[in-house]
């Protein structure tokens, strides 16, 4: 047995020998099951929120304070990006559904971005404590090289500055 969407759908397979009502009762039991794991997969803006609270608390002594933080549909390129002027944080709906720590490595990368405006030393060596850092990198470098097809990436250079097009002025984002 077993439950997943597909093109917005839910599908559940179950045993054709089931009643009509074992099928209902089923039915029921694995679109419940299947719709608490996705929630799980896709906190909302407050548990996004709670969660930047305790990484800053974690890893950057809760120095980084954001005013806001959400999700965002509008952000195609970027895997999150942070306005330091009005402390606001936003991530890519692109990342609901990845594992938790890569989540939690955009959120501290953008989190980090409330102390440091740029991408220098300083924020490199203060990002390098989250132990995942490297790999979720890698994740989200693989992730970003299968969305353009195979194109060339430049690896070197998976941060990017304000383009203008997916949010707010004068955002540093995450490519």
């Amino acid at each position: 047995m077993s439950a997943f969407r597909e093109e917005g759908r839910i599908i559940v397979a179950i045993p054709a020998r089931f009643s009509r009502a074992q099928e209902r009762e089923w039915v029921e039991k694995m679109v419940a099951d299947l719709e608490r794991k996705e929630s799980r997969r896709r906190p909302s803006d407050a548990e996004l929120a709670r969660r930047a609270t305790e990484l800053s608390a974690r890893y950057l002594g809760g120095r980084a304070v954001p005013a806001s933080v959400a999700w965002s549909a509008r952000q195609k390129k970027r895997w999150g990006s942070c306005t330091p002027s009005d402390r606001s944080i936003r991530l890519s709906t692109r990342l609901q559904g990845m594992p938790a720590w890569v989540v939690d490595y955009v959120l501290l990368h953008e989190l980090n971005h409330l102390l440091h405006v740029h991408h220098d030393a300083a924020f490199w060596a203060e990002l390098s404590v989250y132990p995942e850092h490297e790999r979720a990198k890698a994740f989200l470098d693989g992730v970003s090289w299968a969305d353009r097809a195979g194109a060339p990436a430049d690896l070197d250079d998976d941060v990017l500055e304000d383009e203008g097009d997916d949010d707010a002025p004068g955002a540093a984002a995450l490519w």
